[in-house]
């Protein structure tokens, strides 16, 4: 419990809501103590929140920018609202024209997102300004200076505490990471509980890979405006070491089934690389908690107990089975192994990081960086190709504008204390998502309701005004840093500050507390309501994009991994950008996925259907990096015909899903299935071949030379991966034609 209290007040999400709490106070102090005046410092205070939100984690530049277009946003619809806020028949239709406008601009992505939210508090928050001894120009002014001020002291912090950001990032993805290898490790011997722990990996995944892209953008931009310092290096290598961990997890997936049946009478094997796995998992946590300097750095562990158990357990496998009957399973222990043993080394390497150990000769900047970072696409085609009922955007868009109109008639035809919290409720809930906007209104309503019950239990306790003050501030800095992971509990503490800072306003608090929970319940209503009558986007209806996106990624992933087998040496930077797309691609299907089940059932077409399609889709990416991986680390021969064969095979069915998802009836591509069947053959002879040689050099009491050892291994894992991927894209085909 103290370790994570310690924890929180470390975490980059205290350290921003007390960054956003001392921007408001400050200006508020200094107005009251110079100026006699609560408005000046008030406003000042406001556009210093209203432009909170576009502080995320990213890169220098980006966050600059990024809360600079929030500053100009906020005050040019501050300025607009306020100066026609009492002219109703005008309000109508510029309402409608901000709304949309300012929500439309999401379409360039997760930061415009968060600008097009700093525009839409704006626009509900300018109903708030009632002053008159500040006019409406001055309000707008003061709220651009609270955001060149908030944009300083976030500047200042990033300068002075360098490290805190990317810190966090790095332990939140390695604690991720461990839980993505912990289900992994599960995963071998938990029969009958594998759905749900595949569903929990496919969220893990979307996850990871954002971090992965803000990671990137953070230090490889770095790296690009700043030079290559030694710390630089020092991230890049072990970010490096953590990708790496990620992609043999992803890419030594298995066969579940034939696992079972294969290891069915003995399990003990299988249960000491799953505790292997979990020694992983519990190390990549201790990273996290020596980063974060909750513990110090130690070497011990059970690496070598284990694999010397898991070695013995082959040993005795390969004894009582008999290797060449049961060769192919041996090979697969042994390959499992080793994947272990990369593990470990790639651990190991992070331990020797942090431990201060850094070959810089050796360390070199990461080739062709810039390509590495998704570039930020502000193109004004954008705007154009997404203005169509097709882009979920533009269909969100158009539900707020009218939700938020509907929302605004209501607050005037009814009489309420603040009837904007309407608009608030519903700008802070509407998602363009049900699921999320279902979730969020669950959680704003029973949010709201614990902080009005605490409000009402205070001000029965105490009415002193200093009391409600320190409730105020304390609530405001609990309630942000929550917001991301806890949006309930945050909800309860932002009710708590806005119910105490009315108090020392307006003594007649239970009033403000009444309203304050008639009207979110109003907003999350009409939020909930217009998410699902309005222009819905059911996810069932967009998946096949995401679907197409994530096979044409596949395409040119194995196109590369074709030319790496042919030519050799290094992967090329082609080879790196076309994995890292395919690792995004997925990625952003399985939130796709996320999204569908959160929708209602009756919204959920082909749900069986598109959960089997997930599954071989996330099943493919691990065969296809397995392959990669292999053919990239391992020494081999010649890429022999059958593997070509099989090659254009597996490509051609990618392409017919493709054309099928995308609604295209001709395909344009014969096959010849006499010559997938000689390729198999002529695959299965060649083992065969090699077996016998050596069995026959066992025979004579000669020891295993390393191209036979070679040969073997290379022959069984690629002939097995191009099967399996074979086998895949027949599957895909199948599937996507039902959807």
């Amino acid at each position: 419990m103290v370790n994570n209290l310690i924890r929180y007040f470390k975490s980059i999400h205290f350290i921003k809501a007390f960054l956003v709490a001392l921007a408001m106070a400050i200006p508020v102090l200094i107005s009251i103590y110079f100026f006699d005046r609560l408005d000046i410092g008030f406003s000042i205070a406001l556009g210093a929140i209203l432009c909170a939100p576009s502080d995320v984690p990213g890169s220098f530049k980006h966050k600059f920018y990024g809360i600079l277009v929030s500053i100009i946003l906020s005050f040019a619809i501050t300025f607009l609202i306020g100066y026609f806020s009492s002219y109703f028949f005008v309000m109508v239709p510029l309402l409608t024209i901000l709304v949309f406008s300012v929500s439309y601009i999401s379409v360039f992505g997760f930061r415009a997102s968060l600008i097009s939210l700093v525009g839409l508090l704006s626009l509900v928050l300018a109903f708030a300004h009632q002053n008159a001894e500040t006019s409406i120009l001055e309000h707008a002014l003061f709220i651009a200076l609270g955001g060149v001020w908030f944009l300083f002291l976030t500047m200042l912090t990033q300068l002075v505490l360098p490290s805190v950001q990317v810190d966090f990032l790095f332990v939140e993805l390695i604690e991720k990471t461990a839980e993505f290898i912990k289900i992994r490790g599960k995963l071998l011997v938990e029969t009958d509980d594998r759905t749900n722990l595949l569903e929990e990996n496919f969220k893990l995944q979307t996850e990871i890979n954002e971090l992965h892209e803000t990671i990137r953008e953070v230090i490889l931009e770095k790296r690009l405006s700043a030079g290559f310092s030694n710390r630089t290096r020092r991230q890049q290598l072990f970010f490096s070491k953590i990708m790496q961990i990620y992609e043999l997890a992803i890419s030594n997936t298995i066969d579940y089934d034939k696992l079972d049946a294969s290891f069915k009478n003995h399990p003990e094997i299988i249960d000491e690389f799953k505790l292997l796995i979990l020694e992983v998992s519990k190390r990549l946590n201790h990273i996290s908690k020596v980063i974060l300097k909750e513990e110090k750095l130690s070497f011990n562990n059970n690496f070598k107990v284990l694999l010397k158990k898991i070695e013995n357990h082959i040993e005795i496998y390969k004894v009582n089975m008999g290797l060449s009957q049961y060769r192919e399973e041996i090979i697969f222990l042994l390959n499992y192994n080793t994947y272990q043993e990369k593990q470990i080394s790639n651990l190991n390497d992070m331990f020797r990081i942090l431990d201060g150990y850094s070959k810089n000769d050796k360390i070199r900047a990461i080739k062709d960086a810039e390509q590495f970072i998704t570039p930020q696409d502000y193109d004004i085609k954008r705007l154009k190709a997404n203005f169509s009922f097709k882009s979920p955007i533009f269909r969100h868009s158009l539900r707020l504008t009218l939700t938020m109109l509907i929302g605004f008639i209501i607050g005037n035809v009814i009489e309420m204390q603040q009837p904007y919290w309407i608009l608030l409720t519903v700008v802070v809930i509407m998602r363009p998502s049900y699921g999320l906007t279902k979730e969020r209104t669950i959680h704003r309503v029973v949010g709201t309701l614990i902080g009005a019950v605490i409000g009402v239990g205070i001000v029965f306790l105490t009415q002193n005004p200093i009391v409600y003050a320190i409730i105020a501030a304390s609530s405001l800095v609990i309630g942000f840093s929550l917001v991301k992971n806890n949006y309930r509990n945050a909800a309860a503490f932002i009710t708590v500050y806005v119910i105490f800072m009315y108090a020392l306003i307006n003594p007649n608090i239970l009033t403000v507390i009444k309203f304050r929970v008639f009207d979110t319940l109003i907003g999350s209503l009409l939020a909930f309501v217009g998410n699902y009558f309005f222009w819905p986007a059911w996810e069932s209806k967009n998946i096949k994009e995401s679907f197409s996106h994530a096979l044409e990624s596949f395409l040119e992933f194995f196109k590369e991994i074709d030319t790496l087998y042919h030519v050799k040496g290094e992967a090329s930077t082609a080879y790196k950008l076309a994995r890292k797309e395919a690792f995004l691609q997925v990625g952003n299907l399985n939130a796709a996925y996320q999204r569908l089940i959160q929708e209602p059932k009756s919204k959920q077409e082909n749900s069986a259907i598109i959960y089997d399609l997930m599954t071989i889709i996330n099943t493919y990416l691990s065969s296809l990096s397995a392959l990669g991986m292999y053919i990239r680390t391992n020494e081999t021969g010649k890429a022999p015909k059958q593997f070509e064969i099989y090659v254009k095979h597996i490509l051609s069915n990618l392409e017919i899903a493709i054309a099928i998802l995308n609604d295209k009836e001709e395909y344009n591509i014969t096959l010849e299935p006499q010559e997938l069947a000689l390729a198999t053959k002529n695959y299965d002879d060649y083992f065969q071949n090699l077996a016998q040689e050596r069995d026959i050099e066992i025979e004579k009491g000669l020891p295993i030379s390393k191209e036979m050892r070679m040969k073997l291994h290379e022959t069984q894992l690629v002939s097995e991966q191009v099967r399996w991927l074979f086998n895949l894209s027949e599957s895909l085909v199948k599937k996507v034609s039902k959807i």
